[in-house]
Formats: C-alpha cells, sequence, structure tokens
C-alpha cells in the first residue's frame, strides 16, 4: 500500500489516504476549475476529438466534415474575429433599439430568442412526465445572470454582486453603449426582482410541483401582458408546440407578469441589450473573451486562466456538431470487448437491485412488486446510439464564426420544435459519445453510458473485477439508483409520473431520506468557508451514490465469491480502494462555494467518504471500529435500496 498515504488511516479517511499523495502533489491546470480523474478522462476526450476535427479541416471525408472544418476554421481565425471586434453585434443591438413598447419588446424577446440570444424563460421539448408516449413543451424560469437565484439575495454573495455589475458596466462599455454603469444598474435591479420570483433549486426538483400541464389559455392567464402568439410568431415556433406547455414554476410567470409594465421598458431594454452581448461574447474578439472569463471563470469558480483558443474551438464545434464528431469518435475508442463487458456488468448490478428490493425490510410486497416491475422495464444504452442526428440543414462558413453559432442554434432548435406530434424517439441521446458522464432518464426510464467514460480509471475491459465493480459498477448503480431516488421513485416503469408506492411505504422511505439530508447537511469540504452541503439539493444524488456503490459491491459478491487477496488486498479492500481513487479530486475554493450552492452532487471527498460510512461491508473490509474517525454507529447508518 505504498502508494497510499500512510499517514492516513484508511480507518479514519478512506478518501485521504486513497489519494493523499496525488493530492498533495497534484495541480489544478490553470484553465480549470478542477483536476482529478474525471477531468483527466475529459482532457483525453478532448485531445482525441482534437485529432478528428483536426483530420476534418485538412481532409474532409465528406460534407459533414466539410462543415466540421468550417465550424473549427472559423473559430480559429483569431485575425479576423479580432478585426470585427463588436460589430457583429450591431444589428441585433438595433433591434432592441427600435423597441417601442411592451408588445415589441416581446416580439424582440421572440425574434433574439431564435438566435440563441437569453430570454426571460428556458424552454425545451421533452417527453411528458403525464404521459410519456408524447412529446410536450416545458417551460422553466429564466432571466438572471448570476448562477442562481440565491446570489441576488444571500449576504455571503455581496461581493459577487458588486463585481457582476462592474462585469456588465465592462461588457456593456465594450459593445459601445453610453452610460455603461447607469444601464448595469438597471439590469442588476430589474434581475434581483426577477430573482425573487425564482423557486429555489430544492424546490424546482420536486418532480410534482414542477409538473403543470396548462393549455395555451391557462398559460397565457399566467402573464396577461405577455403575448404568447406574438412571441412565437417572432421566433418561427409553430402553434401546437404552445397549445399546451408544462410549467415547471407558475409563480414565476405571474411575477414576470408584474415587472411587463411601460415603466419598467428601458430596464427591460438594457437587459436584452445585455442578453445579445453574453450570448454573442464567446464569438467576438478578445476585449469580450477576457472580460467575460475574468467574471464567470475568474470570480465565480477560481479559474486562473482562460483556456486555449483551440479547447474552446473544439467545444465550439462540440456544441453544434457533437454527434457528427461523436460517430467518428466511436470508430477508435469503443472496442466491440467494452461493450460486451458493460452489458454484463448492467445485467449483474440490476440482478443485485433484484434480490436487495425482494429483501428490504421497510417495503411492502405491492409496492416490492411494482419496484420489479420498474427494473425488469430498465433501458440500457451503451457507447452510442444507433442513429447518429442529421446536419444536412446545417449551413456553414469558414469566415462567419458568429452566424456559424446562431445557425446551428436554429438547426438545433428547429429539431426539437419537430418533436412535437411526432412518436417518441427512444435512441434519442442526451449525451455525445465524447462526454465523460452517464446519466438516467426518468421519462424514458433509461441508462445510458457514453463510451468516453469506459475508460480507466472507471472502466477496464479486462481489468480485477474489484476494480471495475467498484468504479464503473457503482457508476451503473449509481444511474439505476436514480430510478429509485426521491425524483425518479416517482416514476413507474413506463416512464409516468405515477405514484406506484403504498402510503407506509412512501412514509418508510422519507424517514430514510430525511436521516440522509441530515447527515450531509453537517458536512463543511475544504474551501468553503464553513459552509455546508445543502442535503436537500443533494438528496437525489446521495441516495444514487449509496445505493449505487452498496448494490455494486453486492452485484461483485454475487459473481466473486471468493476471497483472494492481491498486493496484499482483500477483494473488499480493492473494491473500495477502486471506488476511492475514481473520485480522486481538487477543487479549487470559489468553485466549491459555487458548487455549493447550485450543484446537486456532493463535493467529491463526502461523496466517497460519507457513502462508505453508511455501508456495513466497508467496516468488515478494513476492521473499522468507534474509535475511529469514519466510524457511523449502526443505528445512524442509512441503507435505502
Amino acid at each position: 500500500m505504498t502508494q497510499f498515504d500512510p499517514s492516513i488511516r484508511v480507518q479514519d479517511d478512506l478518501f485521504r489516504h486513497v489519494n493523499g499523495p496525488w493530492l498533495r502533489t497534484a495541480e489544478i491546470k490553470p484553465d480549470r476549475a478542477t483536476a482529478g480523474s474525471f477531468v483527466t478522462l475529459v482532457d483525453e476526450a478532448e485531445a482525441k476529438v482534437r485529432e478528428i476535427i483536426e483530420t476534418a479541416s485538412k481532409a474532409p471525408q465528406d460534407d459533414e466534415q466539410r462543415k466540421i472544418g468550417d465550424l473549427y476554421a472559423s473559430f480559429m481565425d483569431e485575425e479576423r474575429v479580432e478585426a470585427l471586434g463588436g460589430t457583429p453585434l450591431e444589428g441585433e443591438l438595433a433591434q432592441v433599439d427600435a423597441i417601442t413598447d411592451i408588445p415589441s419588446f416581446i416580439t424582440a424577446l421572440g425574434d433574439l430568442d431564435r438566435q440563441g440570444v437569453g430570454s426571460v424563460f428556458g424552454m425545451y421539448i421533452g417527453p411528458d412526465s403525464g404521459q410519456p408516449d408524447r412529446y410536450v413543451t416545458h417551460l422553466g424560469q429564466g432571466g438572471i445572470g448570476l448562477p442562481d437565484e440565491a446570489y441576488y439575495r444571500e449576504d455571503e454573495s455581496a461581493a459577487i454582486r458588486e463585481s457582476y455589475v462592474a462585469h456588465l458596466t465592462t461588457m456593456l462599455g465594450l459593445a459601445g453603449l453610453d452610460d455603461a454603469a447607469g444601464r448595469a444598474q438597471r439590469i442588476m435591479d430589474l434581475e434581483t426582482r426577477l430573482a425573487a420570483f425564482h423557486w429555489d433549486r430544492v424546490e424546482s426538483r420536486d418532480a410534482q410541483k414542477t409538473y403543470n400541464l396548462l393549455a395555451l389559455d391557462g398559460l397565457q392567464a399566467l402573464a396577461p401582458s405577455f403575448d404568447w402568439a406574438r412571441w412565437s410568431d417572432a421566433a418561427h415556433i409553430p402553434a401546437p408546440v404552445i397549445a399546451e406547455v408544462v410549467v415547471a414554476q407558475p409563480s414565476y410567470l405571474e411575477g414576470l407578469e408584474t415587472l411587463l409594465v411601460p415603466a419598467e421598458l428601458d430596464a427591460w431594454k438594457d437587459w436584452l441589450r445585455w442578453q445579445v452581448v453574453h450570448s454573442a461574447s464567446p464569438y467576438l474578439s478578445s476585449a469580450f473573451v477576457n472580460a467575460n472569463f475574468e467574471f464567470y471563470g475568474k470570480t465565480l469558480s477560481g479559474t486562473d486562466e482562460l483556456r486555449p483558443r483551440w479547447k474552446r474551438g473544439v467545444g465550439f464545434v462540440e456544441g453544434a456538431m457533437g454527434e457528427a464528431v461523436g460517430k467518428i469518435y466511436v470508430r477508435t475508442e469503443l472496442p466491440p470487448a467494452s461493450k460486451e463487458r458493460m452489458t454484463e456488468l448492467i445485467d449483474n448490478l440490476l440482478e443485485a437491485y433484484r434480490q436487495s428490493i425482494s429483501a428490504l425490510p421497510w417495503m411492502s410486497d405491492e409496492t416490492k412488486k411494482q419496484a420489479h416491475e420498474k427494473l425488469d422495464t430498465f433501458n440500457p444504452k451503451i457507447g452510442h446510439p444507433d442513429e447518429f442526428k442529421d446536419y444536412s440543414a446545417l449551413e456553414t462558413a469558414p469566415d462567419d464564426l458568429l452566424g456559424n453559432a446562431r445557425r446551428a442554434i436554429a438547426v438545433a432548435t428547429d429539431r426539437e420544435l419537430a418533436k412535437i406530434g411526432s412518436p417518441i424517439d427512444r435512441d434519442e441521446w442526451y449525451m455525445t459519445p465524447q462526454t465523460v458522464n452517464a446519466y438516467y432518464n426518468p421519462t424514458m426510464n433509461e441508462i445510458v453510458f457514453p463510451a468516453a467514460i469506459l475508460q480507466p480509471p472507471f472502466f477496464h475491459a479486462d481489468a480485477d473485477d474489484a476494480v471495475n465493480y467498484g468504479a464503473i459498477g457503482a457508476v451503473i448503480g449509481h444511474e439505476i439508483g436514480h430510478g429509485f431516488d426521491d425524483q425518479g421513485s416517482q416514476y413507474d416503469g413506463t416512464g409516468a409520473l405515477r405514484n406506484w408506492w403504498t402510503d407506509d411505504d412512501r412514509e418508510s422511505f422519507e424517514k430514510l431520506t430525511t436521516a440522509l439530508i441530515a447527515q450531509y447537511d453537517a458536512l463543511s469540504p475544504e474551501g468553503a468557508d464553513a459552509r455546508t452541503v445543502n442535503g436537500s439539493l443533494t438528496i437525489g444524488e446521495n441516495i444514487g451514490d449509496l445505493g449505487g456503490l452498496g448494490i455494486a459491491h453486492k452485484a461483485f459478491r454475487l459473481t466473486n465469491p471468493d476471497d483472494a487477496e492481491i498486493d496484499g488486498l482483500t477483494p473488499d479492500q480493492r473494491f473500495f480502494i477502486s471506488w476511492a481513487q475514481a473520485w480522486q479530486s481538487k477543487v479549487r475554493p470559489a468553485e466549491t462555494v459555487r458548487r455549493l450552492t447550485i450543484d446537486p452532487h456532493s463535493p467529491p471527498e463526502f461523496r466517497c467518504n460519507q457513502v462508505v460510512r453508511n455501508i456495513d461491508a466497508f467496516y468488515a473490509a478494513f476492521d473499522v471500529t468507534a474509535d475511529d474517525q469514519l466510524w457511523l454507529d449502526e443505528d445512524a447508518r442509512v441503507s435505502i435500496w
């Protein structure tokens, strides 16, 4: 165990025992807010994608690759971008100047929304939670430039608010607007009033409260001054798209209504100018890019340096034509053996969940039957979609960066709008193959694992089972666990938002989740200035982590009953060490604070340590006793799934 930290006992701090030497010597790259296992894989995927893009740029083999080359060339043509300065904004800013009243503001909002300019709400098309065999439009609160409504009201964020107003002043000045400071303060005042109508992040993740299906007249009644027909005409949105809408936060629209008055028109115009500048800033000259980074990178996340231009260019191409790049990526980065091994691991995790559910002491047979039915309908997706997105409608030019960005958004918007009235596309992916991540989608009851996460330290096709189950096995278990967390458990196997629980079972479940929330509420990571984890915000991910690791261990032992040691470590010890290695991570203090405010995931050290404190197998593996720091009294340990 010489590669670990002998000065820290595993029984006191698994995270630092395993990762201590790395934590002491690893440096966060100046263009990053974090370092660790995830970031390393992201960097590796990014380098491969760069190679793909540059090859397509030099020698395109088809029209799709030519477009990839055009997008990248337009971003990398720094000389042209610098020469243009802020002139690409002129047309859109002139549209804002022409606004004379609230109706014409609504028209401009729709027209600019179509081009990717920020709006007072967010909109997307997705399966209807009430009827998951059809698509419906979803609408959520928006309009603020800080990461969360809490930044506008909490005393701890006062310095950030001041920095934000200074940032607004800088950006508006760069755009050539007079009285930039006065406009910035008007924008801040307006956003502060908007933020007061926002639901907080805990309330906004409530599946029941945020499912409010309304016909157009019901939507119109929430904000009578917002003419939806006018807005949708300007945005080129067909009438069926807003005929029925799921509104996540109805009271936000009611609050918005109070601000859609002539007295606020000048403030709205300044706010919309800011949206124009902000949305375009990544594609403008270095003055805009650097100022944008100064606030959103340095101030909010503590990042020291702007990412190199090629990395930002790669990100731009991936945002516009991600699956076209992914189609090339998986040709070399997803060996058939990896997919086969993943299928085997998933099957074993599902079986472990079946056995665990059958043995749950707190759940009735009636609810267990429903849980098994849901488990039986899980749809695993591995690597990449069967059919990749079509980009034939996208027009690109090697010398029109902002135009390329706007057209890519328009094409993606059209693709989404076309879903209304169409059958559910169960092959669609919401991540590209080159994304280092995984997800669970409740309305399709699917677990999805892109090719890029199927790499060490998470996955080794031919590694010791203990290593695979402790890392990618726990990731698989985590995503399955989302189907049974505080929110996912409200959806049935068809993806419908339906209560399939008895009242007593739901009450028992909530007692367990309440205890887990209390555990995390007490945790404060390094660099957080005594701020603590929000157990209610992170409860879904914490349930996923806890169930994921516990069930991964069960699956591991079902398939590996022997106790053969390797390098002096038992199978269970190797399993938990692999788990800790997967969470190897360093985070800048400013980024830690930002994440505590907005991130539904707990800090990495707690995703490692707090989870194992609740798993009896960890105590047995390392002989943890009441004298050790990771000890948690047996009656305080939470085991849900």
